[in-house]
């Protein structure tokens, strides 16, 4: 294990330590306030500076995310709002959103809301106020390097309706900074059913200021509402109360090892004790099953947010995408499997 800028074994770090806690691990909490009781989170340190919070009954989502106890994701004034408060309804999911590091926005539906074949679809779909079932937290020792492991179930289903079962691994290892994501989700039904995936990354203060630079893959970007001006669309700004939101569209080159990156680039991240040095946040993705790349910019008052989100879909809807011929739909029984890293450094 690299750690604190030397390496060490497994046991010249245990002899340092009463548990291994004090530098890094992982601990299952409850909330008990207001719209947040009875939410489940379980909280990651690594030990280098990252800590993360995951919502077993939010999607297993993750929700606040530092780095050297300073902010990396933007959060809603909703909190982690406990799943019984979820409206389905066309766009009461805004009301219980909790934004926070990325958002699970699928299995069936991403984007607005609407109607298919007499059945209602609400706007991003179930999976991010779906609880999870079969979750596991565990600290496992690999030799000497400590893997911190998070591990659930998701199932949207219905009767007489779709069957789709996502599983979710989220990893880390102790003295390193960075998330692994890996989600598969399968078709458990007998019938072929619409798939939409959307990994929702909100990145927020103080990562994100006047001063932060995006850099994307390269390829072409387009507006969604084609008044809106492309330039400026990997510059932030100052909060603005009567700011629109913005969404582009970005092509991504074939590479070839099959992955995209984009990453958020802030020359002075606080660190603490008035301290700051450069910092860059990279998220990256495999684009065989996330062929997409969404970009939502709102830099507005209190809802000051960047959108990076790898997609299968547009966020138009699931009318709108089959329309178009463009609808994922998984067979009985067929499997697709997504893969993401953040590393922060």
């Amino acid at each position: 294990m690299q750690l604190h800028g030397r390496p060490y074994t497994r046991r010249e770090i245990e002899a340092r330590v009463g548990r291994m806690e004090q530098i890094g691990g992982i601990r299952r909490m409850t909330l008990a306030e207001g719209n947040e009781t009875g939410t489940s989170v379980i909280a990651v340190t690594t030990g280098a500076g990252l800590a993360y919070e995951v919502t077993p009954d939010k999607g297993l989502d993750i929700s606040a995310a530092s780095f050297a106890g300073a902010s990396l994701a933007w959060q809603s004034a909703n909190g982690d709002a406990h799943p019984s408060y979820y409206d389905d309804q066309g766009t009461a999911w805004l009301r219980t959103a909790a934004g926070g590091l990325f958002m699970t926005c699928g299995l069936m539906n991403v984007g607005s809301p609407g109607t298919v074949d007499g059945v209602a679809y609400g706007q991003h779909g179930r999976a991010h106020h779906t609880p999870a079932k079969q979750v596991s937290a565990e600290s496992v020792w690999c030799g000497d390097e400590l893997e911190l492991r998070v591990r659930g179930v998701l199932e949207e289903t219905s009767m007489f309706g779709g069957h789709l079962r996502l599983r979710r691994e989220i990893r880390s290892r102790a003295g390193e900074n960075a998330i692994m994501i890996s989600d598969t989700v399968e078709n458990a039904g007998f019938r072929a059913c619409p798939h939409m995936m959307l990994y929702h990354f909100n990145f927020g203060y103080p990562l994100m200021t006047e001063e932060t630079r995006l850099t994307f893959p390269g390829g072409r970007v387009a507006a969604r509402e084609a008044e809106v001006p492309v330039d400026g669309y990997d510059r932030w700004e100052p909060p603005n109360a009567d700011y629109a939101e913005r969404v582009y569209y970005h092509e991504l080159p074939q590479t070839a090892d099959g992955w995209a990156e984009v990453a958020v680039k802030q020359e002075r991240f606080p660190l603490g004790g008035g301290h700051t040095a450069p910092m860059a946040v990279r998220l990256a993705w495999t684009t065989d099953t996330l062929p997409r790349l969404v970009q939502w910019k709102m830099p507005g008052a209190g809802v000051h947010a960047l959108g990076i989100e790898p997609a299968n879909c547009g966020v138009e809807g699931m009318a709108v995408e089959r329309e178009r011929g463009t609808l994922r739909m998984l067979e009985p029984g067929e499997t697709v499997h997504y893969e993401l890293k953040l590393t922060i450094g």
